[in-house]
């Protein structure tokens, strides 16, 4: 057998080429190397889709949020103002009661028999004032006459006006005796809730004892004291003189409360008074604020939130919460598209949160557009294409569309 000559394939190939010509092999080669390099180039990502909202001025309340206990609005403790053995009690333990309304007696016995005692005294004293004055009518022409001495009128005269004096006492007496009296019937001096009776019939009472009988607590209407710091009064003071707030009037700065379950009460009370002495321990001063209480929701010492109307602000810039985030220092930035349609981060000062939106004082203005979606694809000068909305639209999304059922599952 007789054996192959084999060649290796790198002298065969550079043998294949070796007969083209030069100039030939070159336009072979160039735009070959040229289609490898734009195939290696990676193609230019297209711009980020982002939405934008455009900022207009608005007018909005300016409200803040503090800490506050409900307090009785009249509290009265009820004591006895005579002595003597409770008879009947005549309440309900914590049964609402009206003013006026009896709430224990006391044995009247011993009054009613110091009242007629009163009054025989009294009676005694006009029938001597009644002799009296019948001796110096027959003293007068006689003294004329000379048939009885200035002397004897003059003491005549005299008994007439201490039997005068002894009824106007006797007449106090009675109206004493008789308001005594009138006192063993305890009666309720304001309407509310009555508490716990702290005696029970046949208790003996004194004469304004130092344990009260029955407290009343009065809780319609009822007091809210909140608590304000003085560096947020400074603050409000500042904005005001400034102008960026516009004072709200004192008889319409309404309150709104939020309960202990975090529910909203129902009814809006309106701002009262606001103390001009700063606590010393705290820092901070005690608004009062005024709240129907119909149906005896709010009960003394219930801990609640207070939303208190500080004033008006005019032409601010409100930004959605979503669009703001912290940099590495701590300052608030936002993103903006400008009119070339390029992200320009602003750092801003966003004073307060107002609902799910900040007030910015500093950094924007009217009519820039506020990246609210899709930040996290939007880079300092990247080129995007925005979709503006409208904060309506962000406050009410729209719901998403349903998935495919479990056949169309299925199917696929």
């Amino acid at each position: 057998m007789s054996r192959a000559l084999s060649f290796p394939r790198a002298a065969v190939d550079r043998r294949r080429w070796s007969f083209l010509p030069a100039g030939l092999l070159a336009g072979l080669v160039l735009p070959l190397a040229a289609c490898q390099e734009e195939a290696a180039k990676p193609a230019a990502p297209p711009p980020a889709a982002v939405t934008v909202l455009p900022l207009k001025p608005e007018t909005v309340a300016i409200t803040t949020e503090l800490p506050g206990r409900t307090t009785p609005f009249r509290t009265a403790e009820v004591r006895p103002q005579v002595g003597g053995v409770i008879k009947e009690r005549l309440f309900t333990e914590g049964a609402a009661t009206e003013a006026g309304k009896p709430l224990y007696q006391i044995d009247p016995a011993p009054f009613q028999a110091s009242l007629q005692s009163a009054e025989a005294s009294q009676a005694r004293a006009e029938a001597a004032a009644t002799s009296a004055r019948t001796t110096v009518n027959r003293y007068q022409p006689l003294v004329r006459a000379r048939a009885v001495s200035q002397q004897d009128l003059d003491n005549a005269l005299a008994t007439l006006r201490q039997a005068e004096a002894d009824i106007a006492s006797a007449k106090a007496s009675v109206t004493t005796a008789r308001l005594n009296l009138g006192y063993t019937r305890v009666d309720a001096p304001i309407p509310g809730r009555t508490g716990r009776s702290s005696v029970t019939p046949g208790a003996l009472v004194t004469a304004d004892q130092t344990n009260a009988l029955v407290t009343i607590t009065q809780l319609d209407p009822i007091y809210v004291d909140v608590t304000q710091p003085s560096s947020t009064l400074l603050r409000l003071k500042r904005e005001l003189a400034a102008g960026r707030l516009r004072r709200v009037a004192d008889d319409q700065a309404e309150v709104h409360l939020t309960l202990e379950d975090g529910s909203d009460y129902a009814q809006a009370g309106r701002l009262q008074f606001s103390e001009v002495i700063v606590d010393p321990g705290t820092g901070s001063v005690t608004l009062r604020a005024v709240f129907p209480n119909p149906d005896g929701v709010l009960m003394p010492g219930m801990f609640v939130r207070a939303k208190l109307e500080e004033g008006t602000a005019e032409g601010v810039i409100l930004v959605p919460q979503q669009a703001v985030a912290r940099n590495a220092k701590g300052e608030a930035t936002a993103m903006v598209v400008d009119a070339e349609g390029k992200v320009q981060p602003r750092i801003i000062r966003a004073d307060r949160a107002i609902g799910n939106r900040w007030l910015v004082s500093e950094g924007l203005q009217a009519n820039d557009r506020v990246i609210v979606e899709g930040l996290q694809r939007a880079r300092p000068g990247a080129q995007v294409q925005a979709t503006e909305t409208t904060q309506q639209a962000l406050d009410n999304p729209a719901k998403p569309a349903e998935g495919p059922g479990p056949q169309q599952r299925a199917a696929r």
